[in-house]
């Protein structure tokens, strides 16, 4: 059997075996396979073929690795439901207190109580949203900008 046919056996197995995985390592090694079944295919000797295999797959876990596992887990993660509302500014519509109390928050009323239990928060206070409890948003005034 002709070597570059082994070597393309051997990135099939380890494409199969990236497959069940799913770890993005043995891809590269496939990738790296497939190099030194191309060298194998233009007759150059088992030597060449193992520097081949060597060098492609040195510079693609260099170079391709860190960028690919990068994008695969560096997305920031989107915040939705409630989630998104921690905060977020809010107007308060009826006055907040340990009990209860009504804010608008993005357009949307909330229940809500404030944060700090001994607390009042008088309408028309701009609050961020701290928390959520159930449907109860709970809130806190924004302080007001520190003197010069």
């Amino acid at each position: 059997m002709q070597s570059w046919v082994l070597w393309v056996i051997v990135a099939a197995v380890l494409g199969t075996a990236e497959l069940m995985a799913a770890t993005f390592d043995l891809l590269l090694l496939a990738i790296a396979a497939l190099a030194a079944g191309a060298i194998a295919g233009i007759g150059l000797g088992i030597g060449f073929q193992v520097l081949a295999f060597a060098v492609t797959a040195a510079t693609l876990a260099i170079l391709v690795r860190p960028v690919a596992r990068r994008h695969l887990t560096g997305h920031p993660h989107l915040r939705t439901g409630v989630a998104a509302l921690i905060g977020r500014e809010a107007v308060v519509l009826a006055p907040c207190d340990r009990d209860a109390g009504r804010v608008r928050i993005g357009g949307e009323e909330w229940s809500a109580r404030s944060y700090d239990p001994d607390l009042h928060i008088p309408a028309g206070t701009r609050v961020d949203v701290f928390a959520i409890e159930g449907a109860t948003a709970l809130v806190h005034p924004q302080e007001e900008p520190w003197p010069n």
